[in-house]
């Protein structure tokens, strides 16, 4: 855990030099946690069960040995990006620099983007096992709560011509 915030601070103003819309430091007892999550997983994803990183793959934590894992770690950075694959990028290279930087507990969640289609589909081996991380609310996490209480943007989308609000949380410890 940093010894203060200042580190996940220096983190939080690198992912908005990458391109994040937001990126700010919160503490993981600010993460609001609620399994019935799992539900928006199963019936209103197409990918449930299909994709590496799914929360319905063999051997997955569930989500209530996700929350006692998490909230182990003490502080984080929330990033906010309106592109998938933008957010996943930044929260990969927050996670890496923060473990290189001596957080060897540093990790990232985020709704995979590294593959335009997941190897898992046809039932190969993931292409990038060492990036793919889980989906911020693929975990337990309720984004919409956690965001909205943060005073971020975020809300169901109305049509697919909207932008979407992508969130990714990098634990630092």
């Amino acid at each position: 855990m940093p010894q203060d915030t200042e580190s996940a601070t220096r983190y939080a103003e690198l992912a908005r030099s990458m391109g994040a819309l937001h990126a700010q430091v919160v503490r993981t007892e600010q993460l609001v946690f609620d399994p019935r999550t799992i539900l928006k997983c199963m019936f209103g994803c197409d990918d449930w069960g299909r994709n590496h990183t799914c929360p319905s793959r063999p051997y997955n934590l569930s989500i209530f040995e996700y929350e006692t894992v998490l909230r182990r770690y003490a502080y984080g950075v929330l990033i906010h990006s309106n592109d998938k694959k933008t957010n996943q990028e930044i929260s990969y290279e927050i996670e890496r620099r923060a473990y290189l930087d001596g957080y060897h507990f540093a990790f990232s969640l985020a709704d995979c983007a590294w593959c335009a289609t997941c190897s898992a589909i046809e039932g190969k081996p993931c292409v990038h096992p060492k990036k793919a991380r889980p989906a911020f609310h693929s975990v337990g996490i309720d984004v919409f709560t956690t965001v909205k209480q943060l005073g971020l943007p975020i809300a169901p989308l109305a049509s697919e011509d909207e932008a979407q609000n992508w969130y990714a949380f990098v634990f630092i410890e």
